[in-house]
């Protein structure tokens, strides 16, 4: 149990590091698998999910990818969204619907995003220098405004708004918001993809140090299975960091959409199976989530052995390209 702990750690480390996204929405469900209470389940999901944060961060910092101030504002507004978020699941579960609102938010918010970033990948527009959402948000010049990596100036009250949105999305859904910052970010601020990773990872620390301490008060952490994923994760974070260094813009996107897809699958499957009292598609959804780490996570490394070679290990460069 400890070394599949520990391999797994090593897998969503590089994802983590790479993408900025906390990992929770992998650890939790799997730990839930494995039989531990739910709560056990989220409260070392989140204990993980901040000493990876943690690591991630730090390597980042090094390689000069974190936006203090932009990192700064988005949690003052996040923090802000996620209590409103939070009352609105407490209305909703008052109401009995709770469960439902949250699982079908969830699946489509997670396939909206993916979508949208897998299209921007490949449509030709996105290269183009034209009038994108970044440029129209940019053009606005309500003060004060703060200047950003990526020579980029921006309203302070359209980066807080911003926050305060993803923050009530985050409060509604449960997730640390790391899927929802980096588009937000690259799309709606014009941030470059690798400063984007480096904040959001630099925000989910915040949060998580919260979310962590909050349920080791409670006796809801397994530090055992946290300390297991956390060694994995350590060398995996790094991994990841660099290869944001070394691997193209659009290809960081279009891993990035090829997980939000298969994470969005997973629960959609997950949700039908235990609607209908289908196992199998709880087998289903295990497999897509397990396999798109598995997958995405290889294809991470191989991309950046490939630009650190300069294409000298042939097929592979031209497979993980593809």
């Amino acid at each position: 149990m400890i070394a599949l702990f520990v391999g797994f750690g090593l897998l969503i480390g590089i994802l983590f590091g790479f993408f900025g996204m906390g990992g929770s929405f992998l650890v939790t469900p799997a730990l839930l698998v494995l039989g531990y209470p739910a709560k056990v389940a989220v409260g070392s999901g989140l204990a993980f999910v901040f000493g990876t944060s943690v690591i991630g961060a730090l390597k980042h910092r090094d390689h000069g990818q974190v936006d203090y101030s932009l990192a700064a504002l988005m949690t003052v507004g996040m923090t802000l969204g996620i209590e409103f978020g939070k009352r609105v699941v407490f209305l909703l579960e008052e109401l009995g619907s709770a469960d439902l609102f949250v699982s079908v938010a969830y699946t489509g918010l997670l396939a909206t995003v993916g979508v949208f970033t897998l299209y921007d990948t490949r449509s030709e527009s996105s290269n183009s220098d034209g009038t994108g959402l970044a440029d129209r948000v940019q053009s606005i010049t309500l003060p004060p405004m703060i200047a950003m990596s990526g020579d980029i100036t921006v309203s302070v009250w359209i980066v807080l708004g911003l926050g305060v949105g993803i923050g009530i999305l985050s409060g509604f859904l449960g997730v640390g918001g790391g899927f929802l910052l980096m588009p937000a970010m690259m799309y709606g601020l014009g941030v470059p993809a690798a400063v984007a990773v480096g904040t959001d990872i630099l925000q989910i620390t915040i949060s998580g140090a919260y979310g962590a301490f909050v349920y080791a008060q409670a006796g809801a952490v397994a530090l055992p299975v946290a300390g297991s994923l956390l060694s994995g994760s350590a060398l995996g974070a790094r991994i990841g960091a660099r290869a944001t260094k070394l691997v193209d813009e659009d290809d960081i996107k279009e891993y990035f959409a090829a997980m939000l897809l298969a994470g969005s699958l997973s629960v959609a499957a997950k949700e039908i199976g235990n609607s209908f009292g289908i196992e199998a598609l709880n087998m289903v959804s295990m497999t897509l989530i397990f396999g798109a780490t598995i997958v995405v996570s290889t294809a991470v490394v191989l991309a950046a052995v490939c630009a650190l070679r300069q294409g000298r290990i042939g097929t592979w460069c031209q497979f993980v390209s593809s």
